[in-house]
């Protein structure tokens, strides 16, 4: 079961609270989780590259990894074919995360704040949904916008 429209808020506010965690350790307040295939969380994720010292720990690439581990743990052996599965995330996601996005094969992405600079879902780039490659995804771009933004925007305004 994939969450209608009317849900999009209510899960984005859960992928906020992610992004605020990450502010513990320093980290860009992004957040991300992945909805089963039930319908219900099966992963989160939240940016820990100052935490780890990990350019790849993006909250996407955290919570893709996290719910591929839970698909096999329960007896999925393509764990790793996230195919009935929902991304959400505070921020449009990049090109990494993107082709993370596409090569797991997940079907539908909900994000919040549009990306100018590193945009890869249709601001710089439009990865999920090049028609040259294998797997496309249905977008759902702009939910909690403002809110997502200005998580962002406090973060880098007290960092200068």
């Amino acid at each position: 079961m994939i969450p209608e429209r009317s849900s999009h808020r209510e899960l984005m506010g859960l992928a906020l609270a992610e992004a605020r965690a990450a502010l513990a350790t320093g980290d860009v307040p992004i957040g991300a989780l992945i909805l089963g295939p039930d319908g219900n969380v099966l992963a989160t994720g939240r940016n820990e590259r100052e935490a780890h010292g990990d350019p790849t720990a993006h909250a996407e690439v955290i919570a893709i990894r996290a719910a591929a581990d839970a698909l096999r743990a329960s007896g999925n052996d393509d764990g790793w074919r996230l195919e009935d599965c929902t991304l959400v995330v505070t921020l449009e996601p990049c090109a990494m995360c993107a082709g993370a996005i596409v090569l797991s094969r997940i079907p539908k992405v909900i994000f919040g704040a549009w990306d100018e600079k590193a945009g890869a879902v249709g601001s710089v780039f439009d990865i999920l949904r090049e028609p040259r490659l294998n797997h496309w995804v249905e977008v759902y771009p702009g939910v909690r916008e403002e809110e997502c933004a200005k998580l962002l925007t406090d973060f880098f305004r007290a960092k200068r």
